[in-house]
């Protein structure tokens, strides 16, 4: 089988950040579990970005096994939903269902500037608010905005109750990777590493330290080289765990099994 090693080993990845239970998720989301089960991939996290694929995800969880769920507004959102009390309340209720591991992804975009700079701080603050009341981690999008993110980030983590969480989808330097990691956050790479041109994002990617890494896919978007063109897939998380052994010079199996364990850790799982 492909997810055994030549020692006969067996090596289980997580994908803790896609969005297959989203209504236009082009593949049948039952038959990609499954693909992604021969590859190793048996744990799924699927990520709400908006009320009802939040709804959706709550939903696909509690029919799947091995599968959880994430409810979050994405800052894209925010001027949808920062000022709609009802829907807020639909969400904040979504904190408490059975399979909610964490809150997100939530954060701050800049770099599309989709919704108001106020109204993205708005609806982030709110989504911590829920994340400390359950006690929950946090999946952060955070994108051109770091500046403005940790203020907001450090008004709500103390050393005697930190927020816990994972920048998602990863693709700055060094320097804001030290900001990161000082914070005791984990740092969630997928697919960008296996095509993109900057070399400051893969030295980076060396430098995150293992007990602090996660493994993601995005799907269905962000889809690694050499499958590029493809709707993505839980099952190419093993794809990007390849590249980033060869990139930082670490086994397969060291991969596996300390990505396994973070996600585990972080999530409950």
């Amino acid at each position: 089988m492909y997810n055994v090693n030549t020692m006969g080993q067996v090596l289980e990845f997580v994908d803790t950040h896609c969005h297959i239970q989203f209504p236009d998720y082009e593949l049948d989301p039952l038959e990609v579990i499954e693909s992604a089960k021969l590859v190793g991939v048996n744990r799924l996290l699927v990520v709400g970005c908006a009320l009802p694929d939040s709804q959706l995800a709550v939903k696909f969880a509690g029919r799947n096994k091995n599968i959880w769920a994430s409810i979050g507004l994405h800052p894209h959102e925010a001027s949808k939903y920062s000022h709609d009390h009802h829907a807020l309340q639909q969400f904040r209720d979504l904190a408490s269902k059975p399979r909610v591991v964490a809150v997100g992804e939530t954060g701050l975009d800049y770099y599309y500037n989709n919704s108001p700079r106020k109204e993205q701080k708005k609806l982030l603050r709110f989504q911590l608010d829920i994340a400390t009341e359950h006690n929950l981690p946090v999946i952060f999008h955070v994108r051109d905005a770091f500046e403005d993110f940790w203020p907001i980030f450090d008004e709500y983590s103390s050393q005697n109750k930190p927020i816990r969480g994972v920048i998602h989808s990863f693709s700055s330097d060094i320097r804001d990777l030290e900001q990161i990691l000082s914070r005791g956050l984990y740092v969630g790479l997928n697919g960008i590493m296996t095509f993109t041109k900057r070399q400051n994002q893969l030295d980076a990617a060396k430098f995150v330290p293992l007990d602090k890494l996660l493994l993601e896919t995005d799907a269905p978007f962000l889809t690694p080289v050499p499958f590029r063109g493809k709707i993505g897939e839980p099952k190419y998380v093993r794809t990007t765990a390849e590249f980033l052994a060869t990139l930082r010079g670490e086994s397969l199996e060291e991969i596996a099994s300390t990505t396994t364990a973070n996600a585990i850790n972080l999530f409950s799982l």
